[in-house]
């Protein structure tokens, strides 16, 4: 649908223009936007190869996993159903950490062994658990430190302080996090398969440390 109104919009815009008799005009126009399109592409690649290879030498040098440190104690009373010492918060917090400093690649893996190493927990295969909802809606609003692209658009677009979308970009992630946490937190609390969970610890018996 949205293709379609794209096109819908490219298409009467080309006719306005031709009833008009701007037609040279309208060329000109494609062949500068489409050279600006493709310089800008550029510059935000670049930008963007850069601020990977900082992220990649500060993962390296260890800060990805310190930050993961300070986060995994943090998120631990979000999975009440999943045991002290689990694998899983170790893959959960790697993945906050490497959504808040702006890795999305090097997150992905980390999302995906999160959800493994809960569904190790999984009395009910199939079926998401709790605690993998609470994960996802924590991993779909995570707050991100760096914006890289966003701000590789605007130094690209000539912004005289790109940066200056960091704290705006820190607080707009902020408001959803705890909203979704929120939401969760009471559907959690009012489901009512809640006893059923309870009592099977999550869980609890599928996994023995070690």
């Amino acid at each position: 649908m949205v293709n379609w109104l794209w096109a819908a919009m490219i298409l009467s815009g080309f006719g306005m223009g031709l009833l008009r008799g701007a037609g040279n005009s309208l060329t000109q126009t494609f062949f500068s936007q489409a050279a600006a399109g493709f310089q800008t592409g550029v510059q935000v690649m670049i930008y963007i190869m850069l601020w990977y290879g900082l992220s990649r030498i500060a993962e390296r040098a260890g800060v990805l996993d310190a930050l993961a440190r300070v986060i995994a104690p943090l998120v631990r009373p979000l999975f009440p159903t999943v045991p002290k010492g689990h694998p899983a918060f170790s893959a959960m917090a790697l993945n906050i950490a490497a959504n808040f400093l702006g890795l999305a690649n090097a997150a992905t893996p980390f999302g995906l062994k999160t959800m493994q190493e809960l569904n190790r927990l999984n009395p009910r295969p199939g079926e998401a658990t709790p605690a993998m909802i609470t994960f996802l809606a924590l991993n779909s609003a995570a707050i991100g430190l760096v914006p890289s692209t966003a701000i590789a658009l605007r130094a690209a677009a000539g912004a005289a302080n790109p940066g200056d979308i960091v704290v705006p970009s820190i607080v707009a992630t902020a408001i959803p996090l705890a909203v979704v946490l929120v939401v969760d937190w009471i559907i959690r609390k009012t489901d009512p398969r809640r006893p059923i969970w309870a009592a099977q610890g999550g869980g609890r018996r599928s996994w023995r440390a070690g």
